[in-house]
């Protein structure tokens, strides 16, 4: 019988699953796909920070885990949040593709005026470059976000580059610089979900790429540490043991940084403490201007 996959309905997300079952398929894994309809995808009008941050496109799949309807779940992993459900399993992390982000445009640079996203993290950081920019807000799926900017609501827009990458989209534009645009914490992986039960997990751990979990996982140790949920400006990136995590104001024009080895989980964790230390008052001053509460945080 068949393992029951449950996935986002989006091109992206169907392109992830896709691609998790056709590795389990080399391994003699059978797969079926159901999807699922979460909340993120009907409220696309509304910024994430007003609807639940990035955990609104994961709830509605491990919901479906707990109670039996699937198996396992495919998820962009920077969408899984922090704090999880007892019972589920991050059961394996895909080999990393392009942890960047990429700004879509077909006009000059120098004449980009109007930049479209969603990301308190990507506007701090597009504020704080020398870009010139209004930033205005934008949602929906990669399809719609690219309609917009052709009808000429926006100059330019942000994707993910690894979004791209799986979609085998070859777009005009400029890669933004990890090192500089520090990414979003995870972002670039796919990650498999499911119940936490032995017999599913031995299954499935096949797909796990054991290099990008070490890097994904410090990276959410960070994340974890800090705090903040998706309104605080972050980015946390680590690559073969060399970490760069960075919290901002949410207009750019202040910031706290580290850049260290990192090399464990336990690393991670004593980095995510100290920059929390240090920019505290960034964090709370996002949630103030927000107008979130403290429990809307992770």
């Amino acid at each position: 019988m068949p393992l029951k996959a449950g996935t986002r309905g989006s091109r992206l997300a169907m392109a992830q699953t896709d691609r998790v079952c056709g590795q389990l398929a080399e391994r003699g894994i059978e797969t079926a796909v159901t999807e699922i309809k979460t909340v993120g995808d009907a409220l696309t009008h509304v910024p994430m920070h007003q609807v639940g941050g990035q955990g609104i496109f994961v709830r509605a799949l491990d919901d479906a885990i707990l109670a039996g309807e699937i198996d396992f779940a495919v998820h962009s992993m920077k969408d899984i949040p922090a704090f999880r459900p007892e019972g589920l399993c991050t059961v394996a992390v895909l080999e990393r593709d392009s942890p960047a982000d990429f700004l879509v445009h077909e006009c000059d640079i120098e004449d980009i005026r109007v930049v479209g996203t969603s990301s308190t993290r990507r506007r701090a950081q597009l504020m704080r470059s020398s870009l010139d920019v209004e930033i205005r807000e934008l949602r929906g799926n990669v399809d719609t976000r690219l309609r917009k900017l052709h009808e000429g609501q926006y100059d330019a827009i942000v994707l993910a580059e690894a979004g791209m990458q799986r979609l085998d989209m070859d777009l005009p534009g400029t890669q933004l610089l990890p090192q500089w645009f520090v990414p979003a914490p995870n972002q670039g992986t796919i990650a498999v979900v499911c119940r936490d039960d032995s017999a599913l997990t031995e299954q499935l751990s096949c797909v796990d790429h054991p290099q990008t979990r070490k890097d994904t996982e410090i990276e959410r140790a960070v994340m974890e540490e800090i705090g903040g949920g998706c309104f605080t400006p972050q980015g946390v990136y680590c690559h073969d043991g060399f970490l760069i995590a960075e919290v901002l104001s949410l207009d750019g024009s202040r910031y706290e940084r580290v850049e260290d080895n990192g090399d464990s989980v336990e690393e991670g964790r004593l980095i995510g403490r100290k920059l929390k230390h240090i920019s505290w008052d960034l964090i709370e001053e996002a949630r103030q201007t927000l107008g979130l509460s403290g429990t809307e945080q992770s």
